[in-house]
């Protein structure tokens, strides 16, 4: 079997389990299996036939079982891990992805890997790096350096490899976790180890796990950990519910205000890393080319005030950033920065390439200094140093992998343009170095919702861009609905949680994702104005115009007459044509805002949509008078007295539309007023524009033909319609 034809029967099976298909399962299932020599797998899948067949009799007999949907939710859970473990060991015989080439060269390892031996190596790597430090020129640092890296090494990818913990496992990973003298940033890797180690095979023990680990006391590993869960959760969002004990507790840590809290801003920043590629298109369409135009412009402002005082800086320059639109856009990134969002992966994603990144387990590695690949590029820099670098590397504005990537960066160049890279970054050195500033950097980069967000944007860069992307489920690429998710959906609930995620949607643009939520709280009785409105304005924006309108009356009767509800409505009724109801909403605006454009024309096209003609002449005529050369206002003026019979007037406007940017429509208008006014030289020249301008014959033909009754109205006898047309062909 190929690897593909593999993957095919095995999410076969698991579809007929998550449809609870057990017979049908377990019937593909073997056939899976049939070209498999493992008779541990062979042996467990007829103790599932036989148990399954026996709870099929009982039941036909009509015999009670208190145990029956106990025991048929460990079978559905027994059968998908063999499933699991069936698929693994196929696809070892078969497939290039490094998991599995891992796994078939595990066999070969010496016993001192187990996870026991590698503990005490790395425990050790403290004690080494003191005494080392306390030595001449550090010698032997490198022989400590390559020993640590190499057992962190060894320790994640036999974690990530292992698809089940044996019981023994299972306390060696504990012991992990319980350490005293582990370092953090090896357990920071463990517990990324073991998120990757159960999105390639389900194992509750390593979900339980993750549960302890949320609550170490070091928050760059509880943070870790939650994130892990979180991405677990969403993976195997129907098949955790196979186990009542592990369901039972996560529950239970979901009656804790913090951890509910927790887990709501880590899945909006989930959400918010899922906008990374809008904003990293932006970087580089918008704001980096902007950039260098505003830099090109400055440089050549400068010329000829080279004997200007240094510090005369002339007000222009400023006006002239402004205008280049830099100014907006850069406040833009800055407010993006501010909520967290990535707007570094533009910068960093072309810095992916030093052999760092060549090695999975480096993509997960906490930023360390004392990494051999920093020390060798750049010598040994203090944590406790107070350079501009150190405290940059500190501080929580670059994730882990981007302070590699910047390190590597900064190392290829000579000391001098280093030193100028910097004082760019920090224009302001005495400011940015002072210790106030530098100590609040630090404890920025030291809070949970930092951690989480940083490691987020770490995850996002592995899948994103590593070099064996292709073989990693990307959740990033998928709908996040963890409101949704049987576990979860308990506990974010709560009308804030809710909001605060249909807010994220309703920012970004996303209105079916938004509205969803709106409904929810909508229907649990928790919607107030604001929600009405913000539904209404989704279902606007998805053309669903009456079910809009029905939000926005709502929000009306909760809160009656704010303008930007009657605006929506009035434009609502007039999108589905409904122009009384619609001048009735411009009307209630109008007394708010008397002298308002856009009210003005909008009502003026309702009335004239009714046929209203002299009605809404007067509100162009208002429109015209309040705005200068104000096309759209001409336009309706010239209509209307078009179909009042003003011909001269609407003439008199048409020949102002057509001296400025008229449209094949003004063309087309003007036609029938020069016809009206018997100038049928002049109306034939007008419609052959109208052809040119429309592009094509069809499409002019369809136009006036919606006109003909107009035209006829008019006075223009029917009968010389056809040879008008024939005149203009």
């Amino acid at each position: 079997m190929n690897e593909q034809l593999i993957q095919k029967q095995y999410q076969q099976v698991v579809s007929l389990l998550e449809e609870k298909r057990l017979n049908s399962a377990l019937f593909q299932l073997e056939s899976l299996l049939y070209n498999l020599d493992n008779q541990l797998l062979h042996k467990r899948l007829e103790q599932i036939q036989t148990s399954y067949q026996y709870m099929l009799d009982y039941m036909r007999q009509g015999l009670k079982d208190p145990d029956k949907q106990k025991l048929y939710r460990q079978l559905l859970a027994t059968t998908w891990d063999v499933a699991d473990q069936t698929r693994i060991t196929l696809l070892e015989e078969v497939s290039t992805h490094y998991y599995y080439e891992l796994r078939r060269n595990s066999n070969h390892l010496p016993p001192k890997h187990d996870m026991a031996s590698l503990q005490k190596i790395l425990e050790g790597f403290p004690d080494e790096m003191a005494v080392c430090q306390l030595t001449p020129g550090y010698q032997g640092l490198d022989e400590i350096l390559k020993r640590h890296e190499e057992t962190h090494q060894m320790m994640f990818l036999t974690t990530w490899s292992n698809s089940s913990w044996t019981p023994e496992g299972v306390v060696q990973a504990q012991g992990m976790l319980n350490s005293e003298t582990l370092p953090t940033n090896d357990l920071c890797l463990f517990t990324s180890a073991i998120m990757l180690s159960l999105m390639e095979c389900f194992d509750a023990s390593k979900i339980n796990w993750l549960l302890d680990a949320i609550r170490h006391t070091n928050p760059q590993v509880s943070q870790r950990a939650l994130v892990g869960l979180i991405f677990i959760l969403h993976i195997y969002a129907t098949r955790i519910i196979l186990y009542p004990e592990l369901k039972a507790r996560i529950s239970l840590y979901g009656e804790e205000p913090e951890f509910r809290q927790q887990l709501n801003r880590v899945y909006i920043q989930l959400l918010r890393s899922q906008e990374t590629e809008k904003i990293d298109k932006k970087m580089r369409e918008e704001i980096i080319p902007e950039m260098m135009r505003n830099v090109n412009i400055m440089r050549n402002m400068k010329f000829g005030f080279e004997e200007t005082d240094e510090n005369d800086y002339n007000p222009d320059w400023e006006k002239t950033f402004e205008q280049s639109g830099l100014g907006d856009k850069i406040r833009e990134m800055n407010e993006l920065q501010m909520e967290g969002a990535d707007v570094y992966m533009s910068t960093f994603a072309q810095l992916k390439n030093y052999p760092f990144f060549r090695e999975p387990h480096n993509w997960f590695y906490p930023f360390d200094l004392h990494h051999s690949s920093i020390i060798h590029q750049m010598g040994l820099v203090s944590t406790n140093s107070e350079s501009v670098l150190s405290v940059i590397l500190q501080s929580g504005f670059f994730c882990n992998s981007d302070k590699y990537s910047f390190c590597f960066t900064m190392a290829q160049l000579p000391q001098n343009q280093r030193e100028m890279m910097l004082s760019q970054m920090t224009p302001d050195q005495q400011e940015f170095m002072d210790e106030q500033n530098t100590a609040e950097m630090k404890n920025f980069a030291a809070r949970p919702d930092v951690i989480s967000n940083q490691y987020i944007h770490d995850l996002y860069r592995f899948f994103k861009l590593s070099q064996r992307r292709t073989e990693f489920r990307n959740i990033f690429q998928e709908e996040i609905a963890l409101y949704r998710n049987p576990i979860l959906k308990s506990m974010l609930n709560a009308p804030e949680y809710l909001l605060a995620v249909a807010d994220f949607h309703f920012r970004k643009e996303h209105p079916v994702e938004a509205l969803e939520i709106y409904n929810i709280l909508i229907n649990s009785k928790n919607a107030d104005t604001a929600i009405f409105q913000k539904a209404g304005y989704c279902l606007q924006k998805e053309k669903r115009y009456q079910e809009a309108i029905n939000a926005y009356l709502k929000a009306d009767m909760m809160k009656p007459d704010q303008l930007w509800t009657l605006r929506h409505l009035a434009t609502c009724y007039r999108l589905i044509k409904d122009y009384n109801a619609a001048l009735e909403y411009y009307h209630r605006v109008e007394e708010i805002q008397p002298e308002n454009h856009n009210v003005l024309f909008h009502t003026g096209s309702c009335l004239a949509e009714l046929g209203r003609f002299n009605d809404a002449l007067q509100y162009f005529f208002k429109l015209d008078y309040l705005e200068e050369n104000c096309i759209k206002a001409w336009r309706g003026i010239g209509w209307c007295s078009f179909v009042n019979g003003k011909h001269e007037q609407a003439m008199k406007y048409y020949e102002k539309i057509l001296a400025n940017k008229p449209l094949a429509t003004d063309y087309l208008n003007a036609g029938h007023t020069a016809w009206s006014l018997g100038k049928v030289v002049q109306a034939s020249e007008l419609y052959g524009k109208a052809i040119t301008e429309s592009g094509s014959r069809d499409l002019f033909m369809e136009m006036f033909n919606k006109d003909k009754n107009s035209l006829i109205k008019q006075g223009i006898n029917e009968e010389d319609i056809p040879l008008m047309l024939d005149l203009i062909q």
